[in-house]
C-alpha cells in the first residue's frame, strides 16, 4: 500500500515532533512544511522537504492527501479550512481552536466538504486510557461517584521568555489541562458542569499559575482537578507514564476514579475493591495491570493514514474535539465571572 502523502502548516516544537514522527512512519510520508516562522526552513531542509510561507501556497504546490495543522491555536482556523477546501484531510493539534466560533467553521466545513478532521488528543491512543475507560464503563468499579485529579510541575523560567506564553492565552488550562479534560471526558462521559478559581500570585503576568476546578458529570457524579504551572510535584500525566523523554518519569499516579464498589489509580491502572462487603471494615486490596507503552504520536499517524485512505472514521472528529474546547472555555468563563457555567 502506498504511503499516504502529507504536510505540516507550522514548524514549532509540535511541528517538529510530528515531522520526525513521519520520517520513521511505514505509512506516511512527509512533502512538504509551511508557516512564517523562521524555522520553517529549516525544519524543511532537516527533513528533506519544500518549504512554503502559507498552507495556500503548500497545496498549490504539492498534491497531498492530508495536512497537519500544528500553528498555535488562535492560527488553527485558516490552513484547516484551506486545506478542506482543497480537498484534502486534516490533523488538527489539540485544542481544536480557540474560539468556538472557529471550532464551529471548522465543523461545518468539514461537513459540507465530507472530509475527515481528525483532533489531536493522542492521548486516546493508550491502552491505559482505553483500559481505564472499560473499567469505568463496565462498572468494575461500581458506579462512578467522584474524581480526582492534578496536574502540577514547575516549568522552567525560560519557557515564559516570549511575550506570548505571558497572556492569558497561554494558562495551563490552555496549555495543559486540554489533554486532561479529553481524558476526563472520554473516560467519565460529558460534563454538565464546571466552576474553577484561578490565580496569578506567583509570576504576576497575565496568564495563571494555578487553578482548582469543580465538575459535575452528566451521570451524576462529581470530581475536582488542580493545577499550576510553578508548584515542584510528581503528580502529571507526563511524570506518571513517561510520556515525553524530557521530563523524568515519577511513576506516581495523578488521578483517581471512585465508585461504590472500587477505585481505581491513573495513568499506572491500580485498581481498589474490598476482600469482601464493599465497607470501611473490611480489607481493601489494589490489583495492578502492565500495560505496554506506546507512541501516541505514532499510533495517531498510522490512525490519521487510515482516515485519509477511508477505512476509518476519526477517533477525535471536530465535534467531539469542540466539546472538549467548550469544557476548556466555561473553566476560563467561570474564573472570571466567579459564576457556576453550564455546558
Amino acid at each position: 500500500m502506498d504511503k499516504v502523502k502529507l504536510g505540516i502548516a507550522g514548524a514549532g516544537a509540535i511541528g517538529k515532533k510530528h515531522a520526525s514522527t513521519i520520517s520513521k512512519s511505514c505509512c506516511a510520508e512527509l512533502l512538504a512544511i509551511a508557516g512564517p516562522d523562521p524555522d520553517c526552513g529549516a525544519v524543511a531542509a532537516e527533513y528533506g522537504v519544500d518549504s512554503f510561507e502559507d498552507t495556500g501556497a503548500m497545496l498549490s504546490k504539492q498534491a497531498l492527501d492530508g495536512i497537519i495543522v500544528s500553528t498555535p491555536t488562535e492560527l488553527h482556523l485558516e490552513p484547516t479550512l484551506t486545506a478542506l477546501d482543497a480537498g484534502v484531510a486534516v490533523l488538527v493539534e489539540k485544542p481544536i481552536a480557540a474560539t468556538m466560533s472557529d471550532a464551529m467553521a471548522i465543523c461545518e466545513r468539514a461537513e459540507s466538504t465530507g472530509l475527515p478532521v481528525l483532533v489531536g488528543h493522542q492521548r486516546r491512543f493508550y491502552p491505559h486510557v482505553v483500559l481505564a475507560r472499560d473499567i469505568v464503563e463496565r462498572e468494575r468499579i461500581g458506579s462512578l461517584v467522584a474524581v480526582c485529579g492534578q496536574w502540577n510541575a514547575r516549568k522552567h523560567r525560560e519557557y515564559f521568555e516570549p511575550e506570548y506564553r505571558q497572556r492569558r492565552e497561554a494558562s495551563p488550562i490552555f496549555t495543559n489541562l486540554a489533554h486532561d479534560l479529553d481524558t476526563l471526558r472520554y473516560i467519565c462521559g460529558e460534563f454538565e458542569s464546571v466552576a474553577a478559581e484561578t490565580s496569578n500570585l506567583v509570576l504576576g503576568m497575565e496568564k495563571d499559575d494555578a487553578a482548582a476546578i469543580v465538575f459535575k458529570f452528566r451521570n451524576g457524579g462529581v470530581g475536582t482537578f488542580l493545577m499550576s504551572d510553578q508548584t515542584p510535584s510528581p503528580w502529571t500525566w507526563e511524570f506518571a507514564i513517561g510520556e515525553n523523554v524530557d521530563y523524568p518519569r515519577s511513576f506516581q499516579n495523578a488521578y483517581r476514579f471512585m465508585g461504590t464498589e472500587g477505585s481505581l489509580e491513573f495513568p499506572n491502572l491500580r485498581l481498589w475493591r474490598h476482600d469482601g462487603e464493599e465497607n470501611w471494615k473490611h480489607d481493601i486490596e489494589p490489583s495492578d495491570f502492565d500495560l505496554e507503552i506506546p507512541d501516541p504520536y505514532e499510533m495517531q499517524i498510522v490512525h490519521f493514514a487510515d482516515v485519509v485512505r477511508g477505512i476509518a472514521r476519526p477517533k477525535v472528529d471536530a465535534r467531539d474535539g469542540s466539546k472538549t474546547l467548550e469544557a476548556i472555555l466555561a473553566i476560563m468563563e467561570s474564573s472570571e465571572t466567579g459564576r457556576r457555567v453550564a455546558l
